[in-house]
């Protein structure tokens, strides 16, 4: 940290502890030091920083997804700015187990508020019993408002009716989905906004073009084998995020089928993926970093001032289509 800040060890120690002289200049840039490196050793550390909350407990689904990992890092700088420690907690793709248990840990390792993504968002987001925890929640990238804790979100349902609609308007009629898991909120929404554009534009919702992944890349690979074995093939694929969405250009393009001349296919997230495929993905961006900051802002918020904060806030952040090549 001296060696970022342009000073000596024991500068950094005064500054942090209010010792010894320094002057404005220096004092600055070793706050902006503590913010960049996200170093916060103790509390007067925390207070030169101006954090009301010291320590966020993070809990997300340990999926191999490239959102998921760009979650994690907006999150981490988000932090290190604020200078707020973090205490991650990954919980098994798939566990069925109590997430308020994880979260009661995590509080009493020293967790003053948390942080969840789906599908551990609405898990405790829904539980009554998250009210006891005593500390106050958030969400971030979750579909709907949730009784008991405040989210930051999208509306990936108009999302996807938005980036279905443009295939439409392509003349694309035979429209296959690939589906997350439903136990994630944000998967739900997807589909249903995919349904509500056929419904929209009088082309029937088939049973047969809807496929469904995990958010992975493997299961992406399975949804896409699955529709593109159909005997009439569709002339389009939507897909629940980026990396399913890069499994069925994979498999594409092992068949010899055109993209997007024969088919066209989108993605969610507008993550790294999508422009490291060729072509390059059309999707929905959703503003990662903006949610992280909303989420951690409104958890100082309620940390500082507790009884300001009786209900929990939804606050739904824009998205924008991405249209690239794929389509």
């Amino acid at each position: 940290m001296a060696r970022h800040a342009g000073v000596s060890a024991m500068t950094v120690s005064n500054v942090i502890n209010r010792t010894g002289r320094a002057s404005p200049d220096t004092r600055e840039r070793v706050i902006k030091a503590i913010a960049d490196l996200g170093y916060v050793p103790n509390q007067s550390a925390r207070r030169l920083v101006g954090a009301s909350v010291a320590c966020v407990g993070l809990i997300y689904s340990a999926v191999e997804s490239v959102f998921v990992e760009a979650t994690l890092a907006a999150v981490a700088v988000v932090a290190a700015e604020k200078g707020i420690q973090l205490q991650i907690r990954s919980v098994e793709h798939g566990a069925t187990g109590d997430v308020a248990d994880v979260a009661r840990d995590m509080i009493r390792k020293g967790a003053q508020a948390l942080l969840l993504m789906p599908p551990y968002a609405e898990m405790l987001g829904e539980q009554a019993g998250s009210e006891g925890l005593g500390v106050p929640a958030a969400a971030i990238a979750t579909a709907m408002a949730l009784p008991h804790i405040a989210t930051v979100r999208i509306d990936n349902r108009a999302a996807m009716r938005t980036i279905t609609e443009r295939l439409i308007a392509q003349g694309r009629t035979r429209i296959a989905v690939i589906a997350g898991p439903p136990r994630h909120s944000d998967s739900l929404a997807r589909l249903e906004g995919y349904r509500d554009a056929l419904r929209a534009h009088g082309l029937p919702v088939d049973p047969r073009l809807q496929a469904e992944g995990d958010f992975t890349f493997q299961s992406g690979l399975a949804a896409a084998e699955q529709l593109l074995n159909l005997s009439q093939r569709p002339d389009a694929i939507v897909s629940t995020n980026d990396d399913m969405a890069a499994a069925v250009l994979w498999v594409a393009h092992q068949r010899g089928v055109r993209v997007p001349m024969d088919i066209s296919i989108t993605g969610f997230d507008d993550t790294l993926i999508a422009t490291r495929v060729w072509p390059p993905l059309t999707t929905v961006r959703q503003p990662i970093r903006d949610m992280a900051a909303e989420a951690m802002e409104w958890l100082a918020r309620a940390v500082r001032h507790p009884d300001r904060h009786d209900a929990p806030q939804d606050i739904v952040l824009p998205f924008a289509m991405i249209e690239r090549q794929s389509t």
